[in-house]
């Protein structure tokens, strides 16, 4: 019975090529909103997440403004915070934008970030090529340096940097290692741009003329559970030396952090859903015309199936099954649609895509709830139709 219902159901469908695909319109619209936008959200809220990770949990960013009075912080101040109970580490960052020279080529605009040993043994893994600074180099100001993968294939051209050296304002400065991917700090995720060499933040200090630091992230040990009160106290060592100024420093707690962009895409992925929800709502209005429509031109066939013996149920199977299968036509059609649309943006945006399982279920599933609830009604109809009353038409 279902099968032969699904048969006529589909022969239908295929007659009225043109109208069908109008009515599912709607559908597909929708459907595609709903893979598209979810998809992509995920994969640029993952891609963000992932960043932000490679800072690590328990992970305290500080970014100075400063009072008129203190303009920034010194050694001194950076060595107390590193004594705080619970910090494991500090990695003061200083930039500076300088032109590089190398074998008579001057590049210009290069975004040079001093960094201390902590940093590069914090985040070993984005050392893909030789090593990272490490504590001789820092305390001795040695003229050493870590350049970017895209700077490495910009001024090498394939060849390996480590042990050449660049010019950086007259001095020679040996490459010790590559970052592949540059770097993933959250200063860099803020400002939008990524490093190209890394030196001693020492000497960048001394070549720039700097004498304050304004940035800085603080490491707490991996299998601290007490983030709140090592941020506490910061927070209260800060306010001690800017004298409880307002707006003298941003402090960031990455944990935090990570914990609200989760709550975002959430927010986000529930809002968008409801919008595109609202496509598919249409879809389903469309196909419970095109049902009414097919049920007023059916008319003849109801009563001849009615008066050979055709049970109501059976005339309500076959039109709610001709609703669901144009819905789920559409549904399908959508997500086809809307995951070449997401994989289209990905490589827009050069972000990994990866199918969202969830997205499709959602999708099909709505549309398949669309096609149940808006077909029920014509279908009920063309059960009720009166034998006698469709064969007064012929």
């Amino acid at each position: 019975m279902l099968r032969e219902s699904i048969k006529m159901s589909w022969e239908n469908i295929i007659q009225n090529k043109l109208r069908s695909f109008l009515t599912i319109l709607g559908i597909i619209i929708g459907v595609t909103a709903i893979i598209a936008l979810i998809t992509v959200i995920e994969a640029l809220i993952a891609n963000v997440n992932e960043q932000f990770d490679s800072v690590g949990a328990n992970t305290l960013v500080v970014s100075v403004q400063g009072t008129p009075l203190k303009q920034g912080l010194v050694d001194k101040e950076l060595t107390e915070i590193n004594q705080i109970d619970g910090v494991t580490g500090i990695a003061p960052t200083i930039n500076a934008t300088i032109d590089i020279h190398r074998n008579g080529t001057i590049y210009e605009d290069i975004i040079i970030d001093g960094k201390n040993e902590t940093f590069f043994s914090r985040n070993s893994d984005l050392i893909s090529i030789g090593r990272g600074l490490n504590v001789l180099d820092v305390e001795n100001k040695n003229r050493v340096c870590v350049i970017s993968a895209e700077f490495m294939n910009d001024a090498f051209m394939g060849e390996n940097p480590v042990g050449q050296d660049i010019a950086i304002m007259g001095s020679l400065y040996r490459i010790v290692g590559v970052v592949d991917g540059g770097d993933e700090s959250v200063m860099t995720l803020m400002s939008g741009n990524s490093s190209d060499i890394y030196i001693p933040y020492r000497n960048l200090m001394n070549l720039t003329g700097q004498n304050k630091i304004y940035s800085l992230e603080i490491y707490m040990s991996e299998e601290s559970d007490d983030t709140t009160n090592i941020s506490d106290a910061v927070e209260q060592y800060l306010d001690t030396i800017f004298n409880h100024k307002d707006n003298s420093y941003i402090l960031i707690v990455m944990d935090s952090l990570l914990d609200m962009m989760k709550s975002v895409q959430g927010m986000l992925t529930t809002a968008l859903t409801a919008i595109a929800s609202i496509a598919l709502l249409v879809g389903g209005i469309g196909i419970m015309n095109m049902m009414l429509v097919s049920v007023t031109e059916r008319t003849v066939e109801i009563g001849l199936r009615k008066a050979l013996g055709a049970e109501p149920r059976l005339i309500q199977v076959q039109f709610l099954t001709e609703a669901i299968m144009l819905s789920v036509l559409g549904g399908i059609l959508g997500v086809v649609v809307g995951l070449t649309i997401s994989f289209i943006c990905g490589a827009v945006m050069d972000i990994a895509v990866p199918i969202s399982w969830g997205a499709i279920a959602l999708g099909v599933g709505f549309s398949a709830a669309v096609g149940i609830i808006f077909g029920f009604t014509p279908a009920k109809k063309a059960s009720e139709l009166n034998p006698i009353d469709a064969l007064r038409s012929i």
